[in-house]
């Protein structure tokens, strides 16, 4: 085996060498600016929980909001603010006393505009339960005011025992409220489990008290500026609540990966006999650059998500872009100035025997040396596993969040089970057809005729009639609400859940009927899912292209390599093919309870969080690949075979990235405590990709695939190798 020095010569005069030095003769100066600077974010940073939104799925530019627009804007069509079921003790007539007090009571709120039930329209048939105890009451806001804060109201003072009633409230901003409350408070309990078990074994990971605390100085500021930014962000544009999710576990993640990058080559460079002042301008000048590329790439990964219409995966590309650079600078700024004013003393207080300078030989560099033995068998069958792995997502059904990622105990989602089992064609989620220049008066009741007669349809309401099975029922007494000179609208009814594939499949079909006008706008909860599931499936190839040029143009740049990068990319694609596969096994099959706690199998998986998963995940499995690949450059460059520098760099590098995969794994994992589906979903996709990632594809793939291509690992064309010489990512 090659003999390899510990510490590599750096440039005394690149730029990070510098700015390494600069910290280190300013480092008090540095540390204060730096924790003041945290105390100004979290002053303001906090106002962040008061300004976020709760939903932001929906495409904006879709049909669906097309028209859900137009409804507002032409036909006065805004959806209530809560529909109530009110359950009587005896009967709905016997009981209409105390149910019409009620709603009186509900009326006479600030900023109710109307309330119409069972009661109000003298027994109206689609407002009567089917046990013949439970009325509904469908309660409507005056324009412009925030309908959350008054959903709220009415859930907080009339819902559960009323006086001998029980009512029930449901609404979109009412299952808004529901999720916002929910994340709010799984983020606390997340970081009440995270935090406690990542201070422990960061603990034994930097073997020492000391050192142990520093990634919380990178983190801590990360975290509290994130907030700040995305406050900042809030008042110009809406941000999702999901987002604070990421802010805190990305936040953590990458303040463990870079204080660990940084404390370890500190720990060489005082090693290898450096003062103080030269180590820490050495350790930023090596360390310091491959975090200032893996947190440019992880930003860069991230802003993909800026692709997507919905606010809310654009509200993750604002959180994460937020959280790597400022990541990058604590871990630039504070974690050098820190170590200049500990110098040794960051190994006081140990927990580990021994010293704690990195090893040269070890367990990382046998298991190299062994899978570079026997490179083919290692690389096909690990292959074959990830394969197999990925084999579920063949059967992935793709859907949206709504009330059933909240716990079944929710009153959100007992409320919403109430309205579908007793009222048959819940009118609170209604398929509605706005018709632009439309044809002829009888030409649109011929339309409305052909929709009704669609199995899953119970009732359709035309401009002039409602419809049922084909048969004019009655007359439509709002008759002027559902036509305008140029306009018309038409209210189609179902008995199925929208967002199910049954709620899809029925809205294909009233789409696929030819409409009487020159453009026909579907909308409603069903059209605004499918819509955005579509738009997102329709920018996946762009969000893919984004991030394969990022990665062929960042690792060129960092490596002068052509191979590398394209061997990243598909390491990166196997990966996410099994993370997919895993997602889809335990989420759309409701497996592993024990692991996940209980939530409400829909047989679906949230398109948007697939979405978020993988790119977090190619994320930080960039991030991964920088520090491995650095210090195989480094060795690499210094005249070693691709041999001993793949076993160097995996030595060096496989306990950071394990530790820091395991600790960023706790983080996520944490999430599994959440009450809301889909964050469950978040932290088990990531932890698995997460972990997988560290373990089978840094310590087997990686390895094996650099032994069989040996030193075509680092060729370019000509062209390519001077445009790297003048521009790559370099010391010097």
């Amino acid at each position: 085996m090659t003999s390899v020095p510990q510490v590599r010569n750096n440039s005394n005069n690149g730029l990070f060498y510098r700015l390494g030095m600069f910290v280190a003769k300013r480092k008090l100066s540095v540390l204060i600016g730096y924790l003041i600077s945290m105390v100004i974010f979290g002053t303001f940073g906090f106002q962040v929980f008061g300004a976020m939104q709760s939903y932001g799925f929906n495409d904006p530019n879709s049909d669906s909001s097309r028209a859900a627009q137009i409804l507002i804007d032409e036909f006065g069509v805004t959806d209530p603010v809560a529909i109530l079921a009110i359950e009587t003790p005896s009967g709905v007539d016997v009981d209409a006393a105390a149910a019409t007090k009620l709603l009186n009571d509900v009326a006479q709120l600030d900023d109710v505009k109307s309330v119409i039930s069972y009661w109000s329209t003298g027994g109206a048939p689609t407002l009567l339960g089917s046990d013949g105890r439970t009325g509904q009451a469908i309660v409507i806001a005056e324009d412009g005011i925030d309908t959350a804060n008054l959903a709220n109201q009415i859930v907080e003072d009339f819902t559960g025992k009323q006086e001998g009633l029980t009512v029930y409230a449901f609404s979109g901003d009412i299952v808004g409220n529901a999720f916002e409350e929910t994340i709010t408070g799984d983020l606390y309990r997340a970081e009440a489990i995270a935090i406690p078990i990542t201070a422990v074994i960061l603990l034994f990971v930097f073997g020492s008290l000391v050192a142990a605390g520093l990634p919380f100085l990178v983190a801590g500021g990360t975290i509290m500026g994130s907030f700040f930014a995305l406050f900042i962000i809030s008042e110009f544009t809406d941000v999702s609540v999901f987002a604070l999710n990421l802010i805190t576990g990305l936040g953590l993640a990458l303040g463990i990966d870079y204080a660990l990058l940084i404390i370890n080559r500190f720990r060489e460079e005082l090693n290898s006999g450096k003062a103080v002042p030269a180590a820490v301008a050495a350790t930023v000048a090596s360390a310091g650059k491959t975090v200032f590329v893996s947190g440019i790439t992880v930003a860069v990964t991230l802003a993909s998500l800026l692709m997507f219409p919905q606010y809310f995966l654009r509200s993750f590309a604002y959180a994460g872009i937020s959280v790597a650079l400022l990541a990058v600078i604590g871990a630039l700024t504070a974690v050098p100035a820190l170590l200049a004013i500990l110098g040794k003393n960051v190994n006081r207080l140990k927990v580990r025997r021994g010293d704690l300078a990195p090893k040269d030989d070890g367990f990382w560099a046998k298991l190299a040396r062994f899978v570079m033995h026997r490179p083919w068998p290692v690389l096909l069958a690990t292959i074959a596993l990830l394969f197999f792995i990925a084999a579920p997502s063949t059967n992935v059904s793709l859907g949206e969040v709504d009330e059933r990622a909240l716990p079944a105990d929710n009153p959100a989602v007992i409320a919403g089970e109430v309205l579908r089992e007793r009222f048959a064609g819940n009118d609170s989620s209604p398929y509605e057809i706005v018709l632009i220049e439309p044809d002829s008066a009888a030409a649109i009741e011929s339309y409305a005729l052909k929709i009704s007669q669609i199995p899953e349809i119970v009732r359709v309401v035309s401009p002039a009639s409602i419809i049922s099975d084909g048969v004019v029922v009655a007359p439509n007494p709002e008759s002027e609400s559902f036509q305008t000179a140029a306009m018309a609208r038409i209210e189609a009814i179902g008995d199925v859940r929208p967002l199910d594939p049954a709620g899809e499949a029925l809205l294909t079909d009233i789409r696929a009927i030819s409409a009487p006008a020159t453009e026909a706008l579907v909308g409603g909860i069903a059209a605004q899912s499918a819509d955005a599931t579509n738009s997102v499936i329709d920018r996946v190839w762009i969000v893919g292209l984004w991030l394969a040029l990022a990665t062929m143009v960042i690792l060129f740049m960092f490596t002068g390599s052509v191979l590398i990068p394209i061997k990243a990319l598909a390491l990166n694609l196997l990966s996410l093919g099994a993370m997919l596969g895993a997602l889809v096994w335990v989420f759309q099959g409701g497996q592993l309870n024990w692991l996940t706690g209980d939530y409400i199998v829909t047989g679906t998986v949230d398109i948007s969080t697939i979405i978020l998963i993988a790119v977090i995940a190619f994320a930080l499995s960039m991030d991964y690949e920088v520090f491995m690949l650095s210090r195989i450059k480094e060795e690499h460059d210094t005249g070693a075979t691709t041999t001993d520098a793949v076993a160097f760099g995996l030595q060096r590098t496989g306990r950071i990235i394990t530790a820091a995969a395991l600790l960023i794994a706790i983080v996520f994992a944490a999430f599994l405590s959440s009450s809301a589906t889909n964050i469950k979903q978040l932290g088990f996709g990531v932890t698995f990709a997460i972990l997988l990632d560290a373990t089978v594809v840094r310590g087997l793939l990686v390895p094996s695939f650099m032994r069989i291509a040996g030193n075509a690992n680092w060729w370019a064309p000509a062209p390519l190798k001077r445009l790297h010489t003048k521009f790559g990512i370099k010391e010097g």
